[in-house]
């Protein structure tokens, strides 16, 4: 893969992360963590992975803010970011703190059973 694309990449991931910190005021989105960005090629279309906490109904909220700011969120990319083209963004949930919280929840309880069969 080349530098370029990993250099927008990283570019769009801090962009958007900022940009969701301090200019979206859109109540349903969430506590979301912006985990990567993966960029076509032709740099036209854009993967964002979000790691969202919080219930089922809040990450659907959150989501559905986020499709909502997808516009902006573009928009604002498109100031910050000199290219050519500015990429269509797709949002996508990454489960990776949940895995990790379900992981630790399982060792836990494999710890007390081992611990009160003795």
């Amino acid at each position: 893969m080349s530098r370029r694309i990993n250099r927008v990449e990283e570019a769009c991931k801090e962009e958007l992360s900022e940009i969701l910190q301090r200019e979206v005021k859109d109540p349903r989105v969430g506590f979301v963590t912006i985990t990567k960005v993966k960029v076509t090629p032709d740099l036209r279309h854009a993967k964002v992975y979000v790691s969202i906490m919080g219930n089922e109904e809040e990450v659907e909220n959150s989501i559905a803010g986020l499709e909502s700011a997808k516009g902006y969120l573009r928009s604002h990319l498109g100031k910050h970011l000199r290219l050519k083209f500015l990429p269509e963004l797709e949002f996508l949930r990454e489960r990776i703190a949940e895995e990790a919280l379900r992981l630790n929840e399982i060792m836990r309880q494999v710890k007390e059973d081992v611990a009160g069969s003795d």
